[in-house]
């Protein structure tokens, strides 16, 4: 997840004519066919300290094709802008999902990237005396809309006999729910990343309920349907999102490195990125995504459904592309 919000940025890494990748380690087909992907671009979404700072670092920017990143700091950011046709590759949530399915939006999910779900939580101001959900009732309460942080709002909600009407929700982004928890505008603030471990780190707020086992850790990476139908366009994306595995089974073998990287892009202090990392429940892994993966979703759209924020009866199944599964391992 981002730290703060930043205008749109793009930067190219590796302009290459190097045939597709084939290593083992790479596919799981008995062969690769080289194919030229010079010629292809690939408009990748980052969130800060992620792909565009990982893959450098870890030497695996040598890409034999053009990759173009933009930073956002929302998984529905980057879905609207696939839709939009602004970019051809980003991951998301279960969340942004179930809106693209409800929505009709032009996106299609390609692959499962497994991953914690820590550092998602609802926090107070540190002076705050909420204990509870319960004591948040007609309190104003930020969110991040669309994401991980408006599910687990309503899940904890639930779970204390409560809904959205018993507080002031307000919809917010990430840097400017930052700025109104920091100004004393809000009671809470449902958020992810590394804000938290920061809020915590300079004394300014506190977690008040943890979603680490609200969330499934099922996040997908989608693609541009219209550049999927390209063998070169799938080539690249799957070497991309494999790039990208690699990276994060480099770094989860070294966390004090990984802190070490990410920690002047985010402008957090090293020690505390490290102690954030080590407290991931699980480790970021690409897969092919699997029926499964679609059913938990629909348990995160009958929740929205519930709350009359998306149409009852969406069909996820049409989101979803085996097109790279020929590349990608289970």
């Amino acid at each position: 997840m981002a730290f703060l919000e930043k205008p749109l940025s793009r930067r190219r890494f590796g302009i290459g004519t190097l045939a597709f990748l084939g290593a083992a380690d790479f596919m799981n087909t008995h062969s690769a066919h080289a194919t030229d992907l010079s010629s292809v671009t690939l408009r990748v979404a980052s969130f800060r300290g992620m792909d565009s700072t990982l893959l450098p670092a870890t030497g695996l920017a040598d890409f034999p094709y053009k990759v173009e990143f933009s930073e956002f700091n929302s998984g529905n950011l980057i879905a609207q802008a696939i839709n939009a046709n602004a970019i051809d590759l980003g991951g998301w949530s279960e969340i942004p999902l179930v809106f693209i399915a409800a929505s009709g939006a032009n996106v299609k999910v390609v692959a499962t990237m497994d991953g914690p779900t820590t550092d998602q939580a609802v926090v107070v101001p540190s002076h705050s005396t909420a204990r509870s959900f319960t004591d948040l009732r007609g309190k104003k309460v930020g969110y991040i809309r669309s994401t991980t942080a408006h599910y687990f709002l309503i899940r904890m909600l639930q779970k204390a006999g409560l809904t959205l009407a018993d507080i002031i929700p307000i919809p917010l982004g990430m840097s400017q729910g930052l700025t109104a928890l920091k100004s004393g505008s809000l009671d809470a603030w449902a958020t992810y990343g590394y804000v938290i471990p920061l809020l915590e780190a300079d004394g300014s707020a506190r977690i008040l309920e943890s979603a680490k086992d609200i969330l499934s850790g099922h996040y997908f990476i989608g693609v541009n349907p219209t550049k999927l139908p390209d063998p070169a366009f799938q080539a690249a994306a799957a070497d991309y999102i494999l790039r990208l595995g690699k990276a994060y089974t480099r770094l989860t073998q070294n966390k004090a490195q990984w802190a070490k990287i990410v920690s002047p892009v985010i402008q957090i202090p090293e020690n505390v990125v490290l102690r954030n990392l080590d407290e991931q429940n699980r480790p970021y892994r690409p897969r092919r995504w699997t029926p499964s993966d679609i059913q938990s979703a629909h348990t995160v759209a009958d929740v929205f459904t519930l709350q009359h924020l998306i149409s009852p009866n969406i069909n996820l199944d049409q989101v979803f592309s085996d097109a790279l599964f020929p590349f990608l391992t289970n």
